[in-house]
């Protein structure tokens, strides 16, 4: 996505490798505009994300081959003077748009993301975000985040931590080639980008299909791409030799295929796994020809001025667009295509405007150039105003008023049962003047299970077993579900340290524990079949006394087949079935009917914006319950003998609106999640009904 030193020399034929190359600006307008109009949400281009590994390879080339001539002619690499030139270059423009995200985040994003995204903006400023996208892309809990103003830094992350390493391993390579006179530097490069390129390809290969979520972000499965334009510029003194005929072919082929990647390619396809190969072999084919003079190949079309002023502006443009793209939706609701192409041309103003006045003077100054220490000073300082930009905005997140006192949640209920304007109702919520935890805090208010990494992502199929309570207890409980089941973790634990039961924990993200086919983003989610399977075999080698389980979705597919054809009845059958099953092995069940799910609305984002008319934030009891799994499993365990119901649904909707606070306790996190707040205080309230039943059962 970046520009470089190179690129700015005046035109010269085409077959001298240090020449500018107007193709290659020509190919970054290409690049841009693939972005740009699938950000856009034009639907007709579903693979336009395929410009970033464009500008990938483009970068690739263009930096291997600064830094090979400066070798050959040289016989060293200056690090100092290349990281000066990329400071000057990149981090003033970032420095600036990431100053005005925060504002903008300040301004149109919901309270309850600013944090994170202020966070994201630090990430940003420093190249790392790419690795914290991918933490959060496979972290459940931060499942209600939305899109990152900043998340197109991903990408530039990835090209400042190959700038880093790739010049040291350059280094490595002077070394060598001065050490013993009969190497040349080219080979020997080769040899070096080999080492890199095979191992990141395999990977990016193998976690793009175990963890495609992650694997889209990290630089580990992108350094091949680069690699890639880092092999052109390697051959570059050898392209040239190339028949015209050949180039003329491997042209138009090549900008055809990065073209038809960006019209055929979808976000189905597991990315940047080895479909990633036609976009960057198409890009590296249009380069190679771009070599040969006088070939009837893309070039004289890609150099057309027009296209060659886009792509000198591609970079401005690719850090401007997607904050306004995220302030825009955040503002307006979807877009759709036409807004969304709307807001894109919008995106040409601020970009012109900070490429005019902001990285062309720093950049071509004279005082600037003459001085690598002034240019690495002025790249940090931009680089610590987005960094300050980003504590700002954490820092800005505003605080909610603390309860006054211990925090009573659902023990205020015991007081005030029955009454239409006690603690639980509508009316309540305006005698509210504080409650724990913060709506921002709300995400993190979860079991430790979670911290002790008890709780299997939605992509992996691993089976964790965690113990807690009782660890000689006569009496063994295991609790086994998703995320709704482990949400009541520290009531469960309170109870079982209470009446000294052994606890076992099988817990895995939107996961039932079910024999009906569970679906995840879509489709069926074939590592949660694997996750039952094991978890089924586990608890038949552990024979507890009582499995105890809970479940966020109602539905499932009628079959493989139809992933988006799912009935509660196909829920309820794998429910009967996998009860029977366990039944059939004498281990009963104890089902924690799910809590009611506010439909099409996050209680905790809400709250957030609605500290002073908390009612707004309210939702039909019964809606919630029908939302809920609650009624799927209350039918599956009047089928099955063994299975018994719990119901604490009275404890967290009491009213005929469910409201957002109970007895100065928060009662909402993400989705439907209850706070772990207020599930501690449900522990007498759940030691109440779920003792008998685990009694009855295991006596049974």
């Amino acid at each position: 996505m970046t520009s470089t030193d190179t690129q700015m020399a005046r035109p010269a034929p085409a077959a001298r490798p240090s020449a500018f190359r107007p193709d290659i600006e020509g190919l970054r307008a290409v690049a841009i505009g693939l972005v740009l109009v699938y950000h856009a949400g034009v639907h007709q281009l579903p693979g336009g994300f395929v410009g970033v590994d464009v500008f990938f390879v483009i970068s690739g080339f263009l930096i291997t081959g600064l830094l090979i001539r400066e070798i050959e002619r040289d016989g060293r690499v200056s690090l100092r003077r290349f990281y000066a030139r990329r400071a000057k270059r990149l981090l003033p423009a970032a420095g600036l748009v990431l100053v005005v995200t925060a504002a903008l985040t300040l301004w149109a994003l919901p309270v309850v993301d600013r944090r994170a995204f202020g966070w994201d903006i630090v990430g940003a400023a420093l190249y790392v975000v790419n690795w914290v996208l991918a933490g959060r892309s496979v972290d459940y809990l931060a499942e209600d985040v939305g899109a990152s103003p900043v998340q197109h830094f991903w990408s530039l992350a990835v090209e400042e931590q190959f700038y880093i390493v790739w010049p040291l391993l350059l280094v490595l390579v002077a070394l060598l080639v001065r050490r013993h006179a009969r190497l040349r530097v080219r080979p020997v490069m080769a040899v070096g980008i080999l080492l890199i390129v095979v191992p990141s390809f395999l990977w990016s290969v193998h976690y793009s299909e175990a963890s495609p979520n992650a694997a889209f972000f990290v630089t580990t499965t992108r350094l091949w791409e680069l690699g890639i334009g880092a092999f052109v510029a390697i051959g570059a003194t050898q392209w040239g030799r190339l028949p015209r005929a050949v180039a003329t072919v491997l042209g138009w082929a090549g900008l055809a295929t990065v073209v038809l990647s960006g019209l055929l390619l979808t976000s189905e396809v597991t990315w940047p796994g080895s479909a990633a190969l036609l976009p960057t072999l198409g890009t590296a084919a249009v380069i190679v020809a771009g070599f040969v003079h006088g070939n009837r190949g893309p070039a004289r079309l890609l150099a057309w001025k027009p296209a060659v002023w886009v792509g000198g502006l591609s970079y401005s443009l690719y850090l401007w667009h997607w904050p306004l793209i995220v302030a825009a939706t955040a503002l307006w609701g979807d877009l759709g295509g036409k807004r969304g192409l709307l807001v894109m041309a919008a995106a040409v103003v601020p970009a012109y405007l900070s490429y005019r006045f902001v990285e062309n003077p720093i950049r071509f100054s004279g005082s600037v150039s003459r001085s690598d220490g002034l240019a690495l000073s002025i790249g940090a300082n931009f680089s610590l105003v987005g960094v300050a930009a980003g504590l700002a905005l954490v820092l800005a997140v505003p605080i909610t008023a603390p309860s006054a006192g211990a925090a009573s949640g659902a023990a205020a209920l015991e007081d005030g049962a029955g009454q239409t304007t006690g603690p639980g109702s509508l009316a309540s919520l305006a005698e509210v003047e504080g409650f724990v935890p913060a709506p921002v805090d709300a995400p993190d208010d979860v079991p430790v299970g979670y911290a002790d990494d008890c709780d299997v992502d939605v992509t992996e199929d691993d089976l964790v077993v965690c113990e807690y309570g009782n660890p000689d207890g006569d009496l063994t409980v295991a609790v086994i579900g998703d995320s709704k089941i482990f949400q009541w973790q520290s009531a469960i634990d309170a109870v079982a340290e209470e009446q000294g039961w052994r606890l076992v924990y099988l817990i895995k993200s939107a996961c039932p524990f079910t024999a009906a086919l569970p679906v995840a983003g879509g489709a069926v989610n074939d590592t949660c079949v694997t996750w039952n399977d094991d978890a089924l075999a586990t608890v038949a080698d552990l024979q507890p006394d009582v499995v105890l389980t809970s479940q966020r979705s109602p539905f499932a597919p009628t079959s493989r087949e139809t992933p988006d054809d799912r009935t509660t009845e196909a829920m309820e059958d794998g429910l009967v079935e996998r009860w029977e099953e366990l039944a059939e092995l004498g281990i009963p069940v104890a089902v924690l009917l799910d809590n009611p799910a506010p439909p099409d609305l996050s209680v905790y984002e809400c709250v957030a914006e609605n500290l002073q008319s908390l009612e707004e934030c309210a939702f039909d009891r019964e809606t919630g319950i029908a939302e809920s799994a609650a009624l799927t499993q209350r039918a599956a365990a009047e089928r099955v003998d063994t299975a018994r119901v719990v119901d604490l649904t009275e404890h967290v909707c009491p009213a005929e609106e469910c409201v957002p606070v109970i007895g100065d306790v928060l009662v909402y996190r993400q989705g439907s999640h209850l706070t772990d707040t207020y599930v501690r205080s449900l522990t007498p309230v759940l030691a109440r009904e779920l003792v008998p039943v685990v009694e009855e059962l295991a006596g049974d």
